[in-house]
């Protein structure tokens, strides 16, 4: 008689409902293992936040990047030179640099018979090697570094003169009041005392003062290395992310003056440097500052645009 197989597909009915327990288990998932903050997302790989990289990567070939027209503006003693000996100086002479990517520079020396000019410029890429800051961060702390080796005269917060102003007005707007709750004289004037009729009113008085001699005007010096008004070291606004120039002028012992006009700017994580001297060989006489910085400023702009092609 064939035996009965009923007790075997019991046992394989119950593997297939355990397994199938089993599958829907893993299909669902933990949701305690889902919310744990060591979670990661599908992948397998954790995500961080990265700062972002620069907008530059590389820098142009510094002694190409000056056009001959400007050389030929910039150091007048070129045009005293032959074919041969203006092309050479044309080339320039590169900064020693470890890494053509990071820092480049390039200068020109000319002597004339008038003076000596030297222009120099350098580009600097600057990397944040952190995580957490980008390169033009970093970039822009360095260039506010520059800023405080220059000791610029940064302009005055106009929130810190509101209070003043306040205070002014609220004077003002009280001796107003005070005028028009004053009772009126009348046209004899009896309404006025004795004493206040006696003084001298205020234009008199600051007339009389103007014509003595203990109200002579006080002898300013002024110092002949200071530049003019308006050409004094200062932010430049229309340059770049951020800009300033400075403008220093020193006295040797035989009484010649050099002067050095200095451009720093900065464009994303990038930043420039121009510097241009000028030193007559006649004695006491001084380089003009207005047309140096007028120079200096056009070749910041035209290495700023420069700097955008690459």
């Amino acid at each position: 008689m064939a035996r009965k197989a009923y007790p075997r597909r019991a046992r394989v009915t119950g593997t297939l409902m355990l397994l199938v327990a089993l599958g829907a288990a893993g299909c669902t998932g933990d949701p305690a293992a889902e919310d744990s903050p060591d979670a990661k997302p599908a992948g397998g790989q954790a995500t961080t936040a990265q700062a972002e990289p620069g907008k530059y990567q590389t820098l142009p070939q510094p002694c190409r990047a000056v056009e001959t027209g400007t050389l030929d503006a910039m150091l007048p003693g070129l045009a005293e030179l032959d074919q041969e000996q203006r092309q050479k100086a044309y080339e320039g002479t590169s900064s020693v640099t470890y890494d053509s990517d990071r820092r480049t520079g390039c200068r020109w020396k000319v002597d004339s018979a008038d003076a000596g000019h030297l222009l120099r410029i350098d580009f600097e890429r600057v990397v944040s090697y952190s995580a957490s800051v980008s390169d033009d961060a970093r970039a822009q702390a360095v260039y506010g570094d520059r800023m405080k080796e220059a000791d610029l005269p940064l302009p005055s917060d106009p929130r810190e003169e509101q209070p003043e102003r306040r205070a002014d007005d609220s004077a003002k707007a009280d001796r107003d009041e005070a005028r028009a709750t004053a009772p009126a004289d009348d046209e004899a004037g009896q309404g006025a005392s004795p004493e206040t009729s006696e003084k001298p009113g205020k234009g008199e008085e600051e007339k009389r003062k103007g014509t003595g001699k203990s109200e002579e005007p006080a002898d300013e010096t002024v110092d002949p290395s200071a530049p003019a008004e308006g050409l004094e070291p200062r932010l430049l606004q229309e340059l770049a992310d951020d800009a300033f120039i400075d403008d220093q002028l020193t006295t040797s012992s035989s009484g010649s003056g050099q002067r050095t006009v200095t451009v720093v700017f900065r464009t994303s994580n990038v930043i420039v440097t121009v510097e241009y001297e000028a030193q007559p060989k006649q004695v006491a006489e001084v380089p003009d500052s207005a047309s140096m910085q007028e120079k200096a400023r056009e070749l910041a702009v035209l290495l700023a645009e420069r700097l955008s092609d690459v």
